[in-house]
């Protein structure tokens, strides 16, 4: 992958991300409103379930960012896999 190629699959990828970041804000203020409306528990619990989850899928679309750049990195002689294997922790907490 080019230089070129690879900064428009980072601009790709953040921009990705960064819509599902403000997908997630507008979910976090749903479930305030939620809360503050006392509306139903399973209906609260469901949301937070569905933010969770949403949550965790950003996680891992960063992550996969991530590895593709320390993969190129590797490839060239300059990778840290011991900094992959923190990236991993980070994400399982």
């Amino acid at each position: 992958m080019g230089a070129t190629s690879s900064k428009k699959h980072n601009l790709e990828a953040r921009t990705r991300v960064l819509n599902r970041l403000k997908r997630l804000e507008g979910q976090v203020r749903g479930l305030q409103k939620m809360v503050e409306e006392d509306r139903d528990c399973r209906e609260i619990l469901t949301l937070l379930s569905g933010i969770k989850s949403a949550l965790e899928a950003t996680g891992d679309l960063i992550f996969e960012t991530y590895l593709e750049e320390c993969q190129a990195d590797l490839a060239r002689g300059q990778g840290d896999t011991k900094a992959i294997v923190e990236a991993v922790r980070l994400l399982r907490h």
